[in-house]
C-alpha cells in the first residue's frame, strides 16, 4: 500500500502558501493546479503528497504531539535551503542542518522546523 498524500490544516491556507511555496520550493515540490479551500504540494511533475487546508471541523488548526511529515531532499543543499526558507517564512527551528547522530560524517543529514501552526517536518537525505 502507498500513502497518496497528508493532509495539514492552517486556518487560512492561501496565507499559509508563502510558507510552503518557499519551503517545499527548495526541495523541488510545487503547488498543483488550485482545488477550492486547498493547497495541494508534489515534486515537480509528479502527484501531489502534502495537501494544507482548513480543518474539516471548523476547530483551530493544531500540531499533533509526535505527528511529523519528512521530505526526502535530494542534496544537502536542498536541505539547508528548505530550513532556511522554513525560518524565513513564519517557521520555527526543530534541529538545524546536519547529520544524526551529531557526531556522524555520514549517513543521516537532516534539519527539523515547524510551519506557523507548529506542525514538524523534516528535510533529509542519506548518503
Amino acid at each position: 500500500m502507498t500513502i497518496g498524500y497528508v493532509t495539514i490544516g492552517a486556518q487560512d491556507p492561501d496565507a499559509a502558501t508563502p510558507f510552503f511555496d518557499a519551503t517545499l520550493g527548495a526541495l523541488g515540490y510545487e503547488r498543483s493546479a488550485p482545488f477550492p479551500g486547498w493547497i495541494f504540494y508534489g515534486p515537480k511533475g509528479k502527484d501531489a503528497v502534502l495537501g494544507v487546508c482548513k480543518p474539516y471541523d471548523g476547530q483551530a488548526p493544531r500540531a499533533g504531539n509526535g505527528i511529523m511529515v519528512a521530505f526526502k531532499a535530494e542534496t544537502k543543499d536542498q536541505v539547508e535551503a528548505a530550513y532556511a526558507a522554513a525560518l524565513a517564512n513564519g517557521g520555527s527551528d526543530e534541529g538545524a542542518p546536519g547529520y544524526r547522530p551529531a557526531e556522524a560524517t555520514s549517513g543521516f543529514y537532516a534539519a527539523y522546523f515547524r510551519d506557523p501552526v507548529g506542525n514538524k517536518y523534516c528535510a533529509f537525505l542519506t548518503d
